[in-house]
């Protein structure tokens, strides 16, 4: 295999992965993007093996390693994509995202100790200054993604009793005077690593990564989780592209470029829709004092509230239904048994839209993919700024396991979600809202809507309250 015929190859590649970004951002073409992404891997994997093969004066034995860790991880991969729910879906992004950075960091560390098994300089010779540097780069930014990665699976699954792994933000006196003293240390290292190529340098950099990316995602929220997402997917992209100028890899370059910046776009329109500065949410700045001030619960007040049989009185006697689902959905798993509820509804002359938060959810997207499974048309699946006009002229909005995203509390001064965009459920005629209690959503805050004349509230798992809605218009 000629390099003129490697670097053809890539390119073809590189393209697949181009049209598979330009794929998946529309439900109506993520299949195709999908395809396209496979593709383009498929190709990069077969490319590099014979890359190897060839390097290796065509031996085997390279290649038999190549491949069983393509066996291994693949097979892993496959088992738990399988197996994982829609409602995990996060922790298993975040899951990624760590195995992507630990790669990183392994690649830069075996490229530091045998440059020349990497084509990188010849034996006995010294690694050149711009190489040190992207060695150095690719494995603080590595160490930096998967600890964080690690933090954010914890936070996403909320399983585990280590304080680290809660959805709470864990500040202390001084974090930030901290964060900036190992973050200036790590510089430092990084700039050692360069000039003298010193092995210590590298360990201690690598160490002063792992931590700081600890340091970093812990003092962040749940509320502020589809943004960490997005960020560490951006990491990993960086640190991909950071070991392939290492490597003199243009695969892995571009295909890391796409990546870093995509989440690096992705997590500016996430913070775009929370009405957060990007440092801000990084610093740890949002999440923290309103959990502090209510401590994650809502205040006892009373509130109108009705049973299925009464929604679906309501709901028969619209024109216009707007459907709002929040992650109380996806845990009760109900988007089949709303689009069923919906269909009912469509029969009987009612016009049904859903309306989808930028930020619904655990992670972007989350929302669409859940109802594009449950095969509800694309054509009824509004993103917010299409919908929000609508809501004044709405008969009924129908909230299911929703909270921050529709809380009027964003057009409030002084209310830590202050200036927040959200879906403005609240100018319905008539509010119905599903939830298992009156607890308070991952911002930690009181929901005034839930308290509104117009409002009522229908307590329960979403899947079993939208079936009886069901059952009940019929």
């Amino acid at each position: 295999m000629s390099m003129n015929l490697v670097t053809l190859l890539y390119l073809i590649a590189s393209i697949c992965f181009i049209q598979a970004l330009k794929g998946l951002s529309h439900p109506t073409t993520s299949i195709r993007g999908n395809v396209f992404g496979m593709v383009g891997m498929a190709i990069a994997v077969v490319t590099t093996a014979a890359l190897i093969y060839k390097l290796a004066g065509e031996s085997a034995q390279g290649l038999v390693y190549v491949l069983g860790g393509l066996v291994v991880g693949g097979g892993i991969g496959a088992y738990m994509a399988n197996r994982v729910e829609m409602t995990k879906m996060p922790e298993l992004v975040a899951f990624m995202h760590s195995m992507i950075g630990l790669a990183a960091v392994f690649i830069a560390v075996a490229a530091a100790v045998e440059p020349w098994a990497f084509g990188i300089t010849g034996h006995n010779s010294p690694i050149p200054h711009g190489n040190r540097l992207e060695l150095a780069l690719g494995a603080a930014i590595g160490a930096i993604t998967f600890s964080g990665s690690v933090i954010a699976f914890g936070k996403l699954s909320g399983k585990y009793k280590f304080r680290l792994f809660q959805g709470a933000p864990v500040q202390f006196k001084g974090q930030h005077m901290l964060n900036l003293a190992l973050a200036l240390a790590l510089v430092f290292f990084i700039v050692g690593y360069t000039v003298s190529e010193a092995r210590i340098d590298m360990w201690l950099l690598i160490a002063l990564a792992f931590v700081l990316g600890v340091l970093i995602i812990i003092p962040i929220g749940g509320a502020d989780m589809p943004v960490v997402v997005s960020m560490l997917n951006s990491y990993s992209g960086w640190a991909a592209a950071g070991i392939g100028f290492s490597l003199n890899n243009s695969m892995l370059i571009i295909a890391g470029s796409l990546v870093g910046s995509s989440g690096a776009i992705l997590s500016y329109i996430m913070c775009k829709a929370m009405n957060r500065s990007f440092f801000n949410v990084i610093l740890g700045g949002f999440g923290g004092d309103a959990a502090a001030a209510t401590g994650g619960k809502a205040e006892q007040r009373p509130v109108k509230s009705g049973s299925a049989d009464d929604a679906a009185f309501v709901l028969s006697q619209a024109e216009t239904v707007v459907i709002v689902p929040g992650y109380g959905l996806a845990v009760a798993r109900a988007q089949h048994a709303v689009k069923e509820l919906a269909a009912k509804l469509t029969e009987k002359g009612i016009n049904v839209k859903y309306a989808i938060h930028p930020v619904a959810g655990r992670m972007p997207g989350h929302m669409n993919v859940l109802l594009a499974e449950a095969e509800v048309p694309y054509d009824q699946v509004f993103e917010m700024e299409d919908i929000n006009g609508e809501f004044g002229q709405a008969d009924v909005a129908i909230i299911l396991g929703a909270n921050d995203v529709v809380n009027p509390a964003a057009h409030t001064k002084g209310s830590p979600i202050y200036g927040m965009p959200i879906l403005e459920a609240y100018k319905a005629k008539t509010v119905i809202v599903n939830k298992r209690s009156m607890a308070a959503g991952y911002a930690g805050l009181d929901n005034e809507l839930f308290y509104m004349d117009k409002t009522m509230m229908v307590f329960g798992d979403a899947k079993k309250v939208v079936e009886d809605i069901g059952k009940a218009v019929e």
